[in-house]
């Protein structure tokens, strides 16, 4: 069953009706196809119409729903054959940034991502995507790996932050999110990163610093999450949807601003309403990255990665 967004609260309505009208023809045979095709037909008008001019606030909440496929969905539906590896060597294992190997329609990669989970076991359990120091360190060990064996990496991207409490100070937060963005640079092999979800602040960077960085038609990536900014300059939360419009946090305002590369088309309504189609589209976009990166030298690839930097804004 759909779960539905505040501003999404006039289609719910509509689809409620027909929910009801499909019901009470099976109840009572009676044919009512053509208004049923007529309500279908304005539901996905109205659909069409409210998602083509979502405000940034809005696309914030979308990147969050609850349904929002995570990387057990991609892990399920983009890629085959996943083994995980887990650990840092050192402290222990992060269950907020998983990763291993996986096959990408034939092509061997390493594979590194956040999981919010789904429901409230599973979001405790990851820490609701937010990694720890040993996460980090953790995906510094896969991309050296992927380096050794001349393996493209492909991360997915979604968290608000990374973990900030005092015990992820105390292991070294900051100093682990700063190597892991430096392994991303420093690697002789290529990398895609995608913003499925939210990208938030250094915890997210740690996982995106690529020469090819995709973000979904829906998802959202700043510096800090548009209620963190409200707090701080307006001194309140209520003023994040200003915030979101302020940071330019979408995926359609970053592409003008050289910050991505190529947005991923999610399907009518968002990513949750068809996850499958999601998977197949990003896995899709993901392997054409790859052939086109696969003929650079390691050289070429961290030109490619400091270029993006140096061209942000521009």
């Amino acid at each position: 069953m759909i779960s539905y967004l505040e501003f999404e609260k006039p289609v719910a309505q509509l689809e409620g009706r027909l929910a009801d009208l499909r019901e009470a023809a099976q109840g009572d045979g009676v044919d009512i196809g053509s208004e049923l095709k007529r309500l279908e037909t304005k539901s996905a008008e109205m659909l069409a119409e409210l998602y083509g001019s979502l405000t940034p606030w809005q696309k914030t909440q979308v990147a969050r729903h609850p349904m929002r496929p995570h990387f057990r969905d991609y892990i399920e539906h983009t890629f085959d054959e996943f083994v995980p590896l887990g650990g840092d060597r050192s402290y222990g294992d992060d269950q907020a940034i998983l990763g291993g190997f996986a096959m990408l329609d034939g092509r061997r990669v390493v594979l590194i991502g956040h999981e919010k989970g789904h429901d409230t076991a599973s979001r405790i359990k990851h820490n609701f995507g937010m990694g720890k120091p040993e996460g980090y360190r953790k995906a510094i060990r896969l991309m050296e790996l992927a380096g050794r064996f001349g393996l493209p990496v492909v991360t997915l991207v979604d968290t608000s932050g990374a973990f900030p409490g005092v015990e992820a100070e105390e292991r070294g937060q900051a100093e682990a999110i700063a190597r892991a963005t430096e392994a991303c640079l420093a690697l002789p092999v290529p990398m895609v990163a995608t913003i499925v979800g939210e990208g938030g602040s250094g915890g997210a960077v740690a996982l995106a610093s690529a020469e090819r960085v995709l973000m979904l038609e829906h998802a959202v990536y700043s510096v800090i999450s548009p209620e963190g900014c409200a707090s701080i300059l307006w001194r309140t939360a209520e003023k994040a949807p200003d915030a979101a419009e302020a940071m330019r946090v979408t995926a359609q305002q970053l592409a003008k601003l050289n910050v991505i590369d190529r947005i991923v088309p999610e399907p009518l309504g968002g990513a949750h309403r068809d996850v499958r189609k999601t998977a197949e589209t990003l896995g899709q976009i993901i392997g054409e990255e790859l052939d086109m990166l696969g003929q650079k030298t390691p050289d070429e690839l961290r030109r490619m990665r400091e270029d993006r930097f140096l061209t942000m804004a521009g």
